[in-house]
């Protein structure tokens, strides 16, 4: 039997997707690193946020964003890293920062990870409130990952300050009530391809409630494709299942949805999509 072609949503020829959340530099896209960007282009996104994990990924992000006028970089050191983080890290990233400040747009992926636990959690807090207040005097938005740690990830992003600049909640796996807080403190919520799951009630809640203004879309590639991709590679082609959705949940056009959410994440990470247009 053969497979089912899948059929990708549309937009107008003058609209483009960012997706504001991919791990551009992993192994799974160096095969096909330039096909996967033409594919994104082809399915109308224009911008890609690919997102530093640790100082070796935040190097080669910022590497991307310099080498290619539609991605752009963040940098810092997720939760599942932050054991083998010193104060030469810092160093580092503040040097980085300061010689690739052009590419930067946020600083994260940066949090709380209770469910993997890879780094000690108390290690985990320390370091996150550390990076808060570093991406404060830096002055850049912040990208915060939470995965069961919603109590404690608002209360340190309430005692740093670091919100003052914006910022997003990526791969948002709360309901609309933690949203609703997120909101209050001035962050965007972003999200993923599991908006797309079936059983995903709470995220399609969260989806069809909160202002458009306070959304984004991501893939967090290569990780969570969304329906009906799932179980594959993920790839910023893909973002537009997620806008798709979600103009679906809110009864809306997909081009209403992505304009909106382009928008906002150019407001977010301050950038300047003149140039950017779909090929």
């Amino acid at each position: 039997m053969a497979k089912r072609k899948v059929v990708f949503p549309q937009l107008s020829d003058d609209v483009i997707l960012i997706d504001t959340h991919c791990h551009l530099d992993m192994e799974a896209y160096h095969e096909d690193f330039d096909e996967v960007l033409n594919r994104a282009a082809q399915h109308g996104v224009g911008h890609i946020v690919t997102i530093g994990i640790d100082l070796p990924s935040s190097v080669r992000a910022t590497e991307l964003a310099a080498s290619y006028h539609n991605i752009s970089a963040t940098i810092g050191v997720h939760p599942h890293d932050v054991d083998q983080v010193t104060d030469a890290t810092y160093q580092a990233l503040a040097e980085l920062a300061e010689k690739q400040k052009e590419h930067i747009v946020g600083y994260g992926e940066i949090g709380l990870d209770y469910v993997k636990e890879y780094s000690a959690a108390d290690n985990q807090r320390r370091h996150f409130a550390n990076q808060l207040a570093f991406a404060r005097d830096l002055r850049l938005p912040i990208v915060i990952h939470d995965r069961e740690a919603h109590a404690d990830t608002l209360k340190l992003l309430k005692e740093s300050g670091a919100t003052e600049h914006g910022g997003i909640m990526h791969c948002f796996s709360g309901d609309l009530d933690l949203a609703r807080q997120v909101i209050d403190l001035g962050l965007h919520i972003s999200l993923p391809g599991v908006v797309t799951f079936k059983n995903a009630k709470d995220l399609q809640e969260v989806a069809r409630e909160v202002p458009l203004e306070w959304l984004l879309v991501e893939t967090d590639g290569p990780f969570l494709s969304p329906h009906p991709l799932r179980g594959k590679r993920n790839e910023p082609a893909n973002v537009i299942f997620t806008a798709a959705c979600i103009a679906e949940l809110r009864d809306l056009d997909l081009d209403e949805v992505a304009r909106q959410t382009t928008l906002n994440a150019s407001k977010v990470f301050h950038l300047d999509l003149s140039t950017e247009r779909n090929t």
